[in-house]
């Protein structure tokens, strides 16, 4: 039997599969390009063969766990991500399945590469001291620097998500009498997000400055573009770095755009809002994603702590060493 020609099926599967018959979003579209991006690359060098020579039985299942390791091993990727390029190509062989059933037997051996499992940590956030800090660092004489500490005061107050900042619009923002504004989210879901007055003066402010027509961007590049998710990240380190020269704590630690809404999550937990309606507020498909916030609030489990307590004795709290007995202590 010939060979199967990779790049049609390729095609078929972006443009019919995917664009057509799924109708999938465009950061679908774009993850799934990036894995064959990568795929395609380490095939090509394998097999010694350019990428539109390449047939489908080159992509044995022997081959694409060899890619994923590279993917861990070599490009340094986590296991999340490894496991992400693994649904892609998993999407691919199902439909493939169907397309050229006479690879079945490739399809299934692909299909059955199972996820990797990994240590699921507590999420990272900042409190209220470090969040101050960081919303305080950019410099407020430069027009960068406005735009700046609108974006950081926004994400930590809103919990929008990388993408949803950088798209958000100057017609998705109502600042009126009940300010919000509004994203267009994950699954295609719209949401509205409420503002706290301190938030809808300084929005009001930027807005006043920029004046954007309604499709233009609230947070704009310097050439007036929607920023790019290197750029959103460049932002929150470069004024995570300068806070930490005023708040220690901030030091040696990966802060991510991220890092925002899980600090805006947190923020709601730990002032007693529902966990119900903070999964509405970040736009949650379902409540068991939002229980990751209670395993990383500790007051929540110190108050549990205290109502096992004996009831006869103090509750108590670690209390730190004197400050001369630290330091003799640490010599």
């Amino acid at each position: 039997m010939s060979a199967t020609p990779l790049p049609a099926l390729i095609q078929r599967f972006f443009i019919g599969r995917l664009q057509t018959q799924l109708g999938a979003s465009r950061h679908t579209i774009a993850g799934y390009r990036d894995t064959f991006r990568l795929l395609l690359g380490y095939v090509s060098q394998h097999r010694q063969q350019l990428p539109s020579q390449l047939t489908l039985e080159d992509l044995d299942a022997a081959l694409l766990c060899a890619f994923l390791d590279h993917l861990e091993h070599q490009r340094g990727n986590g296991i999340r991500t490894r496991n992400c390029r693994l649904a892609a190509l998993h999407a691919f062989f199902h439909f493939v399945s169907y397309e050229a059933p006479h690879c079945l037997l490739q399809c299934q051996q692909v299909l059955a590469i199972p996820t990797k499992r990994y240590a699921k940590c507590t999420v990272a956030f900042l409190n209220e001291q470090e969040t101050g800090a960081l919303v305080a660092a950019p410099d407020l004489s430069t027009w960068i620097g406005r735009r700046d500490r609108a974006l950081l005061l926004l994400a930590v107050q809103t919990g929008l998500r990388s993408q949803e900042l950088r798209a958000l619009c100057a017609r998705d923002v109502e600042l009126n009498a009940s300010a919000f504004v509004r994203c267009l989210g994950k699954g295609r879901k719209q949401r509205n997000t409420p503002l706290r007055t301190d938030v809808v003066v300084i929005l009001r402010d930027w807005l006043a400055e920029q004046s954007p027509l309604a499709d233009q961007p609230v947070f704009p590049s310097l050439r007036g573009h929607c920023l790019s998710a290197d750029a959103l990240q460049h932002i929150v380190h470069r004024h995570v770095c300068s806070a930490s020269t005023t708040c220690a704590s901030l030091r040696d630690r990966r802060i991510t755009p991220h890092t925002l809404r899980h600090t805006a999550a947190m923020a709601l937990l730990q002032h007693g809002v529902d966990l119900a309606v903070i999964a509405l507020w970040l736009g949650h498909e379902s409540i068991e994603t939002t229980h990751q916030y209670l395993h990383a609030d500790m007051k929540i489990k110190e108050r549990a702590l205290h109502c096992t307590a004996p009831t006869d004795v103090p509750p108590t709290r670690f209390q730190p060493d004197d400050s001369l007995l630290a330091f003799l202590k640490g010599l």
